[in-house]
Order: C-alpha cells, then sequence, then structure tokens
C-alpha cells in the first residue's frame, strides 16, 4: 500500500501534533512524491485553504514578471530621486552644444568677413594695377606720337622709325565684376585677372624698352652723323665751328633748353636727342654751304685734273686751277653748295663764268658756259641750275671748269667730291 507524502506546508507541534496552516499564509508544495513516474514538477499555491497548482513554465514566467516589475520599479523610484540632477545634466550639456553652435558661427562669419574683406582688397590691388597700365599705355601711345615725328637722318640714311609696336598697344581687355559665388571661384576668378594684368604689363614694357631702344639708335644715328660731318669738315680745313651764313627767316625769344628736375628717363633721353639734332643740323648748314656736291648731272667725265699739265694752246707745262669736265652744249650746271653769286659774266680764259660765295672763304667758279642764268646778287640752293655747258673762252671743246678757292686760293676740288661721295650727298 502506497504511503502517502507528508506535506511540506505543515508541521508538527512539541506535542507531536499537526498544526494547520496560518489564516492568510501562502503554501507551496509539489503536487506529486518524487516516486511518482512524471519527469516535471508542479508548483502549488495555497491560501486561505485554496490552492493554486503552475507547472514550471507558467512559474518561471511569474517569477520572471515579478522580477521585470520590480526592476521597472526600482529603476523609475531611481529617476524620480535623481530626476533634478539628471535634467540639469541635459540643460548643461544642451546649453554646452548651444554654446558651442554659436562659437562655431562666430568663428564662420569672421572667416566671411576676411574672404570678403580680402576680396575687396584684391579687387582693389587689381584695379589699382589696371589704373597704373591705363597711364602707361597713354604715356607709351604719346611716346609714339613724339618718337613719329621725329625727322630721319638724310646724310647718313634713314633711321628705321617706330614699328607699329611702338604706336599702339593693344588694350587691356574689359574685367567682368560679377564674381563667382563660391570662394575658389572668386579666387580663381582674381588669379586669371592678375595673369593678365601681368602679361599686359611685360607687354607695356616691351613697348618702352622697343622706344628706348629706338631713341637711342636715333641718337646714335644723329651722333654717327655729326662726326662724319666735323671729320669731313675737318679734311677740307674747314672750321666746322664758325656759323654758316642763314639765308632763311628765322629768329624769335632765346629760351634756354632746359630739363625739369622730375623729368622722366625717357625725357631726358629725349632732351639729348633735341641737342644732337640741333648740332647736326648746324652742322648741316655749315656743309650746306660746302661744295661737295657735283656740278653736273651723272657720272664726271674729267678731260684735265686739278695740278700741273701742259698748256693744250701752248704745250708748255701750265697749272691748271680747276677741274674739266665734258658734256654736251647746252647741258645744265648746277651750284654746289649755297651761297650768293659775285660774278656772272665774260671773264677772260674762262669765257662767260659764273662765282658764287660760300661763306666762310669758301668760293666755286664755273667757266666757259654757253649761257648764264643767273645774276650778281642772286641767293643760289644746292642744285639750282646757274648756267649751260659750252665751249667760250679759251676752251678746246664743249666741257665745264669747276674751280673751287678757299680765301682766294684755288684747292682741289676732287677733294671736295671725295668728300661728297663719303658723305652720300653726290647727284
Amino acid at each position: 500500500m502506497r504511503q502517502r507524502p507528508e506535506s511540506p506546508y505543515s508541521s508538527s507541534s512539541p506535542r507531536g501534533r499537526t498544526t494547520p496552516p496560518q489564516r492568510g499564509a501562502v503554501a507551496i508544495a509539489p503536487a506529486s512524491a518524487p516516486a511518482l513516474s512524471s519527469s516535471t514538477a508542479d508548483y502549488t499555491f495555497a491560501h486561505a485553504g485554496r490552492q493554486l497548482r503552475l507547472g514550471p513554465i507558467a512559474f518561471w514566467v511569474t517569477v520572471g514578471s515579478l522580477v521585470i516589475m520590480a526592476a521597472w520599479t526600482m529603476l523609475t523610484a531611481t529617476y524620480f530621486a535623481f530626476r533634478d540632477d539628471v535634467l540639469t545634466s541635459l540643460i548643461a550639456r544642451q546649453a554646452e552644444m548651444q554654446f558651442g553652435y554659436e562659437d562655431r558661427i562666430a568663428e564662420l562669419r569672421a572667416q566671411v568677413d576676411r574672404m570678403s574683406s580680402r576680396q575687396l582688397l584684391d579687387q582693389e590691388q587689381v584695379e589699382h594695377k589696371l589704373d597704373q597700365i591705363l597711364r602707361r599705355q597713354t604715356t607709351l601711345e604719346q611716346r609714339a606720337n613724339t618718337l613719329s615725328t621725329l625727322p630721319d637722318l638724310g646724310i647718313t640714311g634713314a633711321i628705321r622709325s617706330p614699328g607699329r609696336s611702338d604706336r599702339s598697344v593693344t588694350k587691356p581687355a574689359p574685367i567682368n565684376d560679377k564674381s563667382p559665388p563660391a570662394a575658389s571661384g572668386r579666387k580663381a576668378a582674381i588669379g586669371h585677372i592678375d595673369g593678365m594684368v601681368t602679361r599686359l604689363a611685360s607687354s607695356l614694357d616691351r613697348v618702352e624698352a622697343e622706344q628706348a631702344a629706338a631713341l637711342a639708335s636715333i641718337e646714335g644715328g644723329y651722333d654717327l652723323k655729326a662726326r662724319r660731318i666735323r671729320g669731313v669738315l675737318s679734311e677740307l680745313g674747314i672750321d666746322a665751328g664758325k656759323s654758316a651764313p642763314n639765308a632763311d627767316a628765322t629768329g624769335g625769344p632765346f629760351v634756354a633748353a632746359r630739363l625739369r628736375s622730375d623729368s622722366s628717363a625717357f625725357e631726358r633721353q629725349l632732351h639729348r636727342v633735341g641737342l644732337a639734332r640741333a648740332h647736326v643740323d648746324q652742322l648741316n648748314r655749315t656743309l650746306a654751304n660746302v661744295p661737295v656736291r657735283k656740278p653736273v648731272t651723272g657720272e664726271i667725265d674729267a678731260s684735265s685734273v686739278f695740278g700741273m699739265r701742259i698748256d693744250p694752246f701752248l704745250k708748255s707745262p701750265a697749272m691748271h686751277t680747276g677741274l674739266d669736265m665734258r658734256g654736251d652744249p647746252g647741258d645744265p650746271v648746277r651750284a654746289t653748295a649755297n651761297g650768293t653769286v659775285t660774278f656772272a659774266g665774260w671773264q677772260g680764259g674762262y669765257g662767260k663764268m659764273v662765282e658764287i660765295d660760300h661763306g666762310n672763304g669758301v668760293a666755286t667758279r664755273y667757266g666757259h658756259l654757253s649761257s648764264i642764268d643767273t645774276e650778281v646778287g642772286h641767293t643760289i640752293k644746292i642744285g639750282q641750275i646757274i648756267g649751260k655747258v659750252g665751249t667760250t673762252g679759251r676752251s678746246t671743246g664743249p666741257h665745264l671748269h669747276y674751280e673751287t678757292r678757299i680765301d682766294g686760293e684755288a684747292v682741289d676740288p676732287q677733294r671736295f667730291l671725295r668728300a661728297g661721295a663719303k658723305l652720300g650727298g653726290g647727284h
């Protein structure tokens, strides 16, 4: 016979009797004894004589729920106990984040202000550079106009006038004031404009250098011409410092040529060119009164030179004081320098003769003319026709007897003609 297991919820008194459970107590006992064949044990809840039997799963679900509720209760109690501290911490963190954002915004605004200031400064610098370039362009155009008015050198050959690059400068392209909205785009645009300005400045530098080189070439040409004229006059025994007679109507008040203290290098160079040109003009006026040109057109065909010869009539040695040049009757005879006619008529063995005074003791004679086309007192210019080739006077055939005299003494005309050929002034 199976023995009923003793309930774990009953207890024995010291006297050995069983004491029933007290009112309000809950007893939990397994519903079956270990000797049962079932593999799981149930849990029984007893209260006030009532029993509630639960399986293991339900029991542990109930226990888990109670644990979760207890934890939630503790968390809720903790939240309410420390709510003020948590809220204070959250507010402080939010305020810290707000201040951080405000500082970042202020920093970004400062960066924007700095970028705007920098862009404005760059724009002002570019505008300043453009203004300088425009002023330089205007100055170079004025200089080019000045260079274009300078006369060429006559005897030594014309000096090349300034080229087109000297007279005109490509104007800088207009700059678009609409800048790109992005900072990088604005920076790139300003860099592009700055590059254009730099290229324009380099172009103007080249033009300015070409103008300076042109002035230096002109000045060098004037100096060369002055040296050549002074050398020729010295070979001919003529003092280049003497002023030649000036037949032109010139004059005016004297105004000394002085440079301002703030003159530029171009103005100083132009002043030197002006002085050199004035000196050459003075030498040219002196040279214009020196008979270095040919009296006949074409090549000279000399039939008798200056110096000792056998007289064609007496067949004895005689001094020939001129240079005989063959020609056809009626060929024009031209003055070899500026001067004044001092004789025009018949003169013994010269036949029909014209004598011209060129100043500084220099004179020329033209003999054996068939006709005379001037009169005493006339002012003669270089190359002006004064008569025709003939055979009047002591002559064996049509030719021109040409003489040059210094202070009344006959000198070899070929010295003057060679000097003229050296200067390039022959016809």
